[in-house]
């Protein structure tokens, strides 16, 4: 599938800070109007009369006016000097602190986390939790960054700035910076998903005014250049345009970059609300479509989308033939079922945005491809699958894709955990034995499958015939801040 090209967008240059003579020019600029003041006064006014000589009070006045004029110089030059004087107090007084807070390692996600952990995050109730530079909260200082180790956050710094007063030999981007920290990775389509989704709805509440000139991205305050493909596509789909990440390989690591405009992110999407989710989700994958290109007429009446993303390797079908079989043959009974067996790592972007517009019904194991579940029309279901082992030995890891259905408005259906698996040597709830199951693979129910199957089948036909008598199914691309 052919993607829509759009214009690259040219990442402006860095410039070096203003100069530090506002308040100079405004003085000189008064300096400059008294003095042609004076001059136009005494063209107007001449000093000899065509009769007499010079009187006592001519004298007098443009005395006082000479007087005026020195004085005045004296006092705009201390002015200016204790402006300087200023300046460079406060360019002296800006401390930078570690990205990284080694003293919170053990609540590395805690509160203010251990990433810029001198700074409180704006809470606004429903909304995602951010800093924004400068703000009433950074009493007008912007953020300014210095080192770019990709190894250990604790070398790499930060320092808020006025910026009458940047540090000495500090470097100023122009435009919307987006600086995130992820604790986890960019390459897992969820990790890095959830954690750029929260600049998503940062955009939106701003009604989509800005789109970043740069990202700039860091797992446990290292800098990382990357992110996975899926999420690059999906990001500039988004925003429309190029996914610009700084490496920062043009600056010396004791060369502090600070930034115009700056919005941090670190605790991913915590603190929103659930109508605040659906309203991100919506975007991306109306953007999404639209980028790619996706037709949806047709996709409506009477018509129901079954798709099986398979997985090679751990947490794959082991008989991918008699799953297929199975949920196939619920799906004959059903008319208009359609049935798409795929593997998403085998589809171009695209193809895996057009394959998730005309499904209904997703049936996949757990893993990474789920987080495609999002481009689904609002209300499909998930039919979700593990292995062994998992329900008692996984932790809250399991359930990341039932929140996100939640998020993006859809019906996790529930979940099958398979009885069978690898034998372990231990108890069935000791950590020791996920080592085994987190490798197994995916048996099948005939019995349950078909009954779970025809079940969810029956649902989405009865919301999609409601659906279609009320009028709610449109093809339109009516994105939010269109």
């Amino acid at each position: 599938m052919t993607k829509p090209l759009f214009p690259q967008v040219q990442a402006r240059k860095p410039q070096r800070p203003p100069s530090l003579n506002s308040s100079k020019l405004s003085i000189y600029l008064l300096l400059t109007f008294v003095c042609c003041f004076v001059l136009f006064h005494s063209l107007r006014t001449p000093l000899f009369s065509p009769a007499s000589a010079p009187s006592f009070s001519s004298w007098t006045i443009l005395q006082d006016w000479q007087s005026l004029i020195i004085n005045t110089t004296l006092i705009l030059k201390n002015y200016t000097n204790q402006l300087d004087s200023l300046a460079f107090k406060l360019q002296e007084s800006v401390t930078f602190l570690p990205l990284k807070d080694l003293r919170y390692a053990n609540t590395p996600q805690d509160d203010h986390t251990w990433f810029m952990s001198s700074l409180n995050d704006t809470i606004e109730k429903g909304e995602v939790q951010h800093q924004q530079f400068p703000s009433n909260s950074s009493k007008g200082r912007l953020l300014c960054i210095k080192g770019h180790d990709d190894h250990d956050g604790a070398r790499n710094s930060y320092a808020l700035a006025w910026p009458e007063a940047l540090p000495r030999n500090a470097t100023l981007m122009k435009g919307l910076s987006y600086v995130l920290n992820n604790h986890y990775d960019y390459d897992n389509l969820w990790h890095g998903l959830s954690a750029m989704a929260s600049f998503v709805a940062w955009h939106i509440k701003n009604e989509c005014s800005t789109p970043p000139s740069r990202w700039i991205l860091y797992h446990w305050g290292e800098l990382r250049y990357n992110v996975g493909s899926w999420l690059k596509n999906l990001m500039e789909a988004t925003y429309s345009g190029t996914l610009n990440i700084q490496t920062f390989e043009s600056f010396s690591d004791d060369e502090p970059i600070c930034f115009e405009k700056a919005v941090v992110m670190r605790h991913n999407v915590g603190g929103m609300s659930t109508e605040n989710l659906l309203k991100v989700f919506d975007l991306i994958r109306c953007r999404a479509r639209i980028y790619c290109n996706v037709s949806l007429e047709g996709n409506f009446e009477g018509r129901i989308g079954m798709t099986i993303l398979m997985r090679t390797g751990t947490r794959s079908f082991r008989n991918e033939s008699v799953v297929v079989r199975i949920f196939g043959g619920e799906c004959r009974k059903v008319k208009g079922c359609r049935l798409v067996v795929a593997q998403s790592s085998n589809l171009t972007f695209c193809e895996q945005v057009q394959l998730m517009s005309s499904t209904d019904i997703l049936i996949s194991p757990h893993g990474a491809q789920l987080a495609n579940l999002f481009l689904m029309d609002r209300n499909s279901s998930v039919m979700e699958f593990f292995p062994k082992g998992w329900l008692k030995l996984a932790g809250v890891g399991q359930f990341v894709f039932q929140w996100m259905a939640s998020w993006c408005g859809m019906k996790h259906q529930g979940t099958w955990h398979d009885p069978d698996g690898a034998y372990c040597q231990y108890t069935e709830d000791d950590r020791r034995c996920m080592t085994l199951y987190k490798k197994g693979t995916i048996g099948y129910n005939e019995t349950h499958f078909s009954r779970w199957g025809a079940n969810v089948l029956n649902e989405v036909k009865r919301l999609k015939l409601e659906g279609v008598s009320q009028g709610r199914f449109t093809s339109s691309h009516g994105c939010i801040c269109a």
